[in-house]
């Protein structure tokens, strides 16, 4: 089956080109656009799709609000657009339920294999660039960050140990899963993790699939913030 792809971006000519590298795939299909996050949702509403390509800062809802919606109502599994140029706007848009980033300026190949990744469940987490904004983003960003009672923000130099579920989540995991969650956080694919773990790819991901299960994560981009909020990513 096609993965079904909705375009979101306020410049048409972006969303032109997108739809031009992707509509030569046999296996996907662009199903929708949309010039801003209030658009995207009401196509959304009326074409289902698997995957949506999200831009950030766009008028009348933009792409983080557009994001936490489209996650809230299981309407799809979302690609944040982005330069990097602003960090704040990656934060956001990860404690929102993104499944990933990638740059504008990405080769055609590269967002071809972030749609099929994004659709199967995978997150886009192999730059080391998105791997050191989640380690910043667990310590740094209020949404993801652990306070403790009051509201009052922890000290750097003595911060809170594992929430009550953080710990249940914890000792729920099995040695190996441990293992696995360690080799998610430093961005390696299925294939990776069982060179590594001398183990077939369908039992890590069967091992995956547990961890993800047991850290109540919706995909392995959570699982990672997971693993560097609770000290496990090693």
């Amino acid at each position: 089956m096609s993965v079904r792809v909705v375009l979101v971006d306020d410049q048409s000519l972006v969303r032109s080109g997108f739809a031009m590298v992707l509509s030569v795939e046999d296996d996907i299909e662009v199903v929708g656009e949309a010039a801003d996050g209030a658009e995207a949702l009401a196509v959304l509403a009326r074409t289902p799709a698997d995957v949506v390509l999200m831009d950030v800062q766009m008028p009348v809802m933009d792409g983080i609000a557009a994001t936490a919606e489209i996650v809230a109502r299981g309407l799809g599994k979302v690609v944040i657009l982005t330069t990097f140029d602003r960090e704040d706007y990656l934060f956001d848009a990860l404690a929102a339920g993104a499944s990933g980033f990638l740059l504008k300026n990405a080769d055609p190949d590269d967002l071809v294999d972030a749609v099929h990744a994004v659709a199967e469940g995978h997150a886009l987490l192999a730059p080391e660039a998105t791997l050191r904004v989640i380690a910043r983003l667990v310590g740094d960003h209020p949404a993801l960050r652990r306070e403790p009672a009051g509201g009052a923000t922890a000290p750097p130099t003595a911060p809170p140990g594992p929430a009550p579920a953080d710990r249940r989540a914890i000792e729920a995991l099995t040695p190996r899963e441990r293992e696995v969650l360690g080799l998610l956080a430093r961005g390696l694919s299925n294939a990776e993790i069982a060179v590594e773990l001398f183990l077939g790819e369908s039992t890590v991901k069967t091992y995956v699939s547990n961890v993800l299960a047991k850290t109540a994560s919706r995909d392995r981009v959570q699982a990672v913030v997971f693993a560097y909020r609770t000290g496990l990513a090693g």
